[in-house]
C-alpha cells in the first residue's frame, strides 16, 4: 500500500516540478518581451537595412497596420531567442536527476553545440543567403519591370529560412550523436549517402518556399554538413580505438 502511495506521490511531484518548469519558462517570456516591443522597431529597421544593403530595391507596406504587425512578430522573435538559454537550462534542471553522471555530460555538451550550431546556421543565413535571393530577386528586373518588394514577403521568407538554416545546422550533431550513441553505426551512415540526399532534399523542400534556388541553398551547406558529421564521428572512432 505504502509503495502506491509512493508511487502516486512521486508522480505528482513530477508534475508539479513540470508545471513549475513552465510556469518558469512562459514569465521570462513574459517579461522579456516588453524591452522587446519597444527595441523591435529599431531592430527590425537594422535587419531590413542587413538585408537590402547596397542593393537598388525598396521594401513597401501596403496596409496602415502592416508594419506595426511585422514589427511585434519581430519582437517576439527576439523574445524566443533571448530566453532561449534561460527554458534550456530549465529544462535541463527538470531532466537532469533522471540521468547518469556520463549522460549529464554528454547531453551537456550537445545541447551547446546545438545552440552555436544554430547561431551559426541563422548568421549564414542572414549574411549569405538572404542577399543572394534578393539579388536573385532583383536581377529580373529592366526599364519596364520594376523590382516592387513587400516587406511582409521579405521578412516571412527571412524568418522563415532562418529558422530552416538553423535546424538543418543540427544535422552533423544529430550524425554525431547517433554514432556515438551506438543506435547507427558509421558504415551503415556511409551505405546511406544516397538515401541521406533524398531525405535533405525532401525537408529542404518543406522548409523552404517553392523555388528551387531556396531548396538548392539549404541543400548544399545542409549536406556539407552532414559529411563534416561523418567525418568527426570518423576521426572520434580512430582517436578511442588508438586510445
Amino acid at each position: 500500500m505504502n509503495s502506491i502511495e509512493d508511487k502516486d506521490e512521486s508522480i505528482i511531484s513530477h508534475i508539479e516540478a513540470f508545471r513549475e518548469m513552465l510556469i518558469k519558462c512562459l514569465i521570462s517570456l513574459g517579461v522579456v518581451i516588453i524591452p522587446m516591443l519597444f527595441i523591435a522597431p529599431k531592430g527590425l529597421d537594422l535587419f531590413i537595412k542587413l538585408l537590402i544593403k547596397g542593393k537598388p530595391v525598396e521594401l513597401n507596406y501596403f496596409s496602415p497596420v502592416e508594419v506595426f504587425l511585422l514589427q511585434i512578430k519581430f519582437a517576439f522573435v527576439l523574445d524566443l531567442i533571448l530566453c532561449f538559454p534561460f527554458i534550456i537550462k530549465q529544462v535541463w534542471t527538470f531532466f537532469a536527476p533522471a540521468l547518469y553522471e556520463n549522460e549529464r555530460k554528454f547531453i551537456k555538451s550537445i545541447v551547446l553545440t546545438s545552440f552555436l550550431l544554430f547561431v551559426l546556421g541563422t548568421v549564414f543565413c542572414i549574411f549569405v543567403i538572404l542577399p543572394l535571393i534578393i539579388n536573385f530577386g532583383i536581377s529580373f528586373a529592366t526599364q519596364n519591370i520594376k523590382a516592387v518588394l513587400g516587406i511582409s514577403n521579405v521578412l516571412n521568407l527571412s524568418l522563415w529560412l532562418t529558422l530552416a538554416f538553423g535546424l538543418m545546422f543540427q544535422l552533423p550533431l544529430i550524425t554525431y550523436s547517433l554514432i556515438k550513441s551506438g543506435f547507427v553505426e558509421y558504415k551503415t551512415f556511409e551505405k546511406m549517402r544516397p538515401y541521406v540526399i533524398v531525405i535533405i532534399l525532401i525537408i529542404a523542400g518543406i522548409l523552404t518556399p517553392p523555388d528551387i534556388l531556396s531548396q538548392v541553398l539549404l541543400f548544399t551547406p545542409t549536406y556539407l554538413l552532414f559529411e563534416l558529421g561523418l567525418l568527426v564521428s570518423k576521426i572520434k572512432i580512430k582517436k578511442e580505438k588508438n586510445g
